[in-house]
């Protein structure tokens, strides 16, 4: 497990909570844009800085989802982590295909190819961290609070793709990134467990 690129994802989890309570109980009150825009609750020029503020923020989950990835011992863990990473860049890429739309409203074409596209992250991250995360809760490596983490993460990612078309988008938000910082968490301060730690040790003397 490379250690940086965890505390990489947890940053960004931790902003991206941030983020989601900003918007919620500062943006948005004191938005005069129609909730029928894509850009809402933003205005279309200061969409851009958003949407460019927000792929960094994915690209640090990103390299978390990696991180978790590499923790995976099991196939079926491994699938379901670069499900997740993949639905991560997804997202990541989404932010930019944002930018030429800014000024769009929600029936055009453009942002309802784009809402798919972040309908499909969205998903690929659920699915695969909810597959990862039965796949952990199955594993004996993983113990305590920590093997419930993926799971509870990928359930609310599946949540949010109801969540995205309502106006309690910001609060999703900021929900799914306490869970993705619990997983980050988890991935730092998980420990072998009893019945594994003997393997360990076995391989280290061969």
């Amino acid at each position: 497990m490379n250690r940086n690129l965890t505390i990489a994802g947890l940053v960004g989890a931790a902003l991206t909570t941030v983020s989601g309570i900003i918007i919620e109980a500062v943006v948005k009150p004191a938005s005069d844009v129609s909730d029928k825009m894509w850009s809402y609750p933003w205005t279309s020029h200061s969409l851009v800085p958003a949407s460019l503020a927000n792929a960094v923020l994915h690209l640090l989950v990103v390299l978390g989802t990696i991180a978790f990835l590499q923790v995976m011992t099991r196939r079926a863990g491994r699938v379901g982590g670069a499900l997740a990473t993949a639905g991560a860049v997804i997202l990541f890429l989404a932010e930019f295909a944002s930018l030429p739309i800014a000024d769009q409203r929600l029936d055009e074409t453009g942002p309802q190819l784009v809402g798919a596209f972040f309908g499909l992250g969205v998903a690929l991250t659920g699915i695969g961290l909810t597959v990862a995360g039965i796949a952990v809760l199955r594993s004996p490596e993983w113990t305590g609070w920590q093997r419930y983490a993926a799971l509870v993460a990928g359930i609310w990612s599946l949540v949010m793709i109801g969540v995205s078309a309502t106006s309690a988008l910001p609060v999703g938000v900021a929900i799914y990134g306490l869970t993705l910082c619990a997983l980050f968490a988890a991935v730092l301060t998980q420990q072998p467990s009893s019945a594994t730690e003997p393997r360990i040790s076995a391989r280290i003397e061969s």
